[in-house]
């Protein structure tokens, strides 16, 4: 220990003195100190353990003392004695041992007691240690399993540089199963060469160290391949099993709550009710070839069938978004994870910043091979696709009784049918750069201002439409001309060009029920807001006109 039983004893006395007056508390030093490792810049910490029946503050309280830094946390017994039986209990499922509460145990069954020393006796005899060192083994081994089955798969993918850092956290936990075999149960990786030294197995020391240092570059696949084999006969000398030798025994599975909507061309890919994925041409079409429960080999097969070029890298996205998910056979779940870091699990990347963000037939992607996160909640994003197409069948609509009525001289009725598809074409607009809800037919201009430079420029030019009259068939006709030349503008401006005429004729009218069917089973399955109550009749019919349905 680096430090003196008497200068831990100072240190204690003044730390305590800093503290409100409480119980007679035992305390005993946990951590790297309590060890035998630490350095002059390492806390000192101190639990102070007493017989409490409320639950005593997780978060430890600070404190600068004689120029170091001292850590005071507390316990009860009885929240000890939890802790550990948790752990005895969830030593046959090592994945689901919580890391957290392994270090918890950790620190104090090889703390160094202070003061109370009989009370600390107790809580420790709670698990004894030789059978904390073999769930504490267990745990990293189910560890070192997962990293590399992870680094074997991400290399059938063509992601050496990933492969090798998983390899590299492989290696590690294999050695520290190993370890904490023997005693060396410390989690933390920083102390590993000392835990290492500490065994007296040169031999092992010296060959975790050799690899460590042949660590081959990112680029070099065969280099990493060699060296996931040789940390694999590493890990299987340190007495390993069920090691990732057949990579065949990896398959492709479904991940729970994870649901494909096809727009158009487009291809969405939803997760979790919330997460919107658009995906790409090329991305679309190895995401269609997945057969999920097929060996990863297989997968990558059909993938490559579709003819996009490094199609595993596009699984290996889908696979780090959470898309999909890796198995082992008899192994389940590949699930790997780097100690005292972030928490294992999908990936969230930054929102897409492709603008509009929408259009009839599918979200914006920024290229063919995209997997972009759409910058809306999943059921905001169907909604706004809702209100795109019932805006332009809207503006359809209008059109047809502008039309209608410029032909029967009704130069108030032109107006007003004018203003509501001005108003129509400015709905789709919003809506097609994630407005939603919309603001009130009264407020669309003005609220142009929430759109990018081009778009709120054609906001302008909706005002001035808005304020033009109709005294004449001539200004019943520029009107209508300038309004065509609106929509088309407002249309190019939101992916809408090839929206059907949908009152031309029987066809078109059926290419825009089949259109709009298409975003409100999205829509519904989401519960998203409808943009008509009788949306809900397409739904039922299945895409077809209700007394059609029948």
């Amino acid at each position: 220990m680096i430090l003196t039983e008497d200068r831990l004893q100072d240190l204690l006395d003044k730390s305590l003195a800093e503290l409100p007056h409480g119980p007679d508390w035992a305390v005993t030093l946990e951590g790297s100190i309590a060890e035998g490792f630490g350095n002059p810049s390492s806390d000192i910490d101190f639990l102070l353990v007493g017989r409490s029946e409320a639950d005593l503050p997780t978060m430890p309280s600070l404190l600068f003392v004689d120029g170091r830094r001292v850590e005071i946390r507390t316990r009860s017994v009885r929240q000890l004695a939890e802790q550990l039986r948790a752990v005895e209990a969830g030593a046959a499922r090592p994945g689901r041992l919580s890391e957290d509460l392994l270090n918890r145990c950790q620190r104090i069954l090889h703390s160094h007691p202070l003061r109370g020393h009989p009370l600390i006796a107790e809580v420790k005899a709670a698990l004894p240690a030789e059978r904390f060192r073999r769930i504490t083994a267990d745990w990293w081994a189910h560890r070192a399993r997962q990293s590399l089955r992870h680094a074997t798969a991400l290399l059938c993918l063509g992601e050496s540089a990933e492969a090798a850092d998983w390899t590299r956290a492989g290696l590690v936990q294999s050695v520290k199963s190993w370890a904490a075999d023997l005693g060396e149960t410390y989690l933390e990786p920083k102390w590993l060469s000392m835990q290492l030294d500490r065994t007296g197995r040169t031999d092992v020391r010296d060959r975790y160290w050799e690899l460590e240092a042949a660590m081959p570059g990112a680029d070099d696949t065969a280099a990493v391949q060699d060296h996931l084999t040789a940390c694999l006969d590493f890990a299987e000398e340190l007495g390993l099993s069920r090691l990732p030798r057949k990579p065949e025994r990896l398959t492709v599975e479904r991940r729970a709550a994870v649901t494909t909507w096809q727009i158009g061309e487009r291809v969405h890919v939803i997760r979790g009710r919330r997460d919107v994925f658009a995906l790409g041409d090329d991305a679309g079409a190895v995401w269609r070839s997945l057969v999920l429960g097929r060996s990863l080999s297989r997968v990558l097969a059909d993938a490559a069938d579709t003819g996009v070029t490094d199609s595993g890298r596009l699984l290996a996205a889908f696979l780090r978004y959470g898309l999909v998910r890796l198995a082992w056979k008899g192994g389940g779940t590949v699930a790997p994870a780097l100690p005292l870091a972030a928490p294992p699990g999908p990936v969230t990347p930054p929102p897409s910043a492709a603008r509009p963000l929408l259009s009839v037939r599918g979200a914006t992607v920024g290229g063919p091979r995209a997997v972009d996160l759409m910058p809306l909640p999943a059921d905001r994003f169907a909604a706004a696709a809702m209100a795109l197409v019932w805006s332009n069948v809207v503006v359809e609509n209008a059109v047809e009784d502008l039309t209608g009525a410029l032909r029967r001289g009704q130069w108030r009725v032109a107006e007003l049918t004018a203003r509501r598809a001005v108003h129509a074409a400015l709905r789709g607009l919003a809506s097609a750069h994630g407005v939603h809800p919309l603001p009130a037919d009264s407020d669309l201009v003005r609220r142009t201002d929430l759109l990018p430079p081009g778009p709120r420029a054609i906001g302008a030019r909706a005002g001035e439409l808005l304020l033009r009259g109709v005294d004449s068939a001539d200004d019943g006709d520029a009107l209508l001309a300038e309004l065509r030349s609106y929509i088309s503008l407002v249309r190019g401006a939101q992916g809408s060009d090839s929206f059907p005429l949908s009152f031309d004729s029987a066809d078109s009218w059926r290419a825009t029920l089949r259109l709009g069917h298409d975003w409100l089973r999205l829509g519904a399955h989401l519960g998203a807001e409808l943009p008509i109550e009788e949306a809900r009749d397409l739904l039922a019919g299945n895409g077809a006109q209700p007394h059609q349905a029948l």
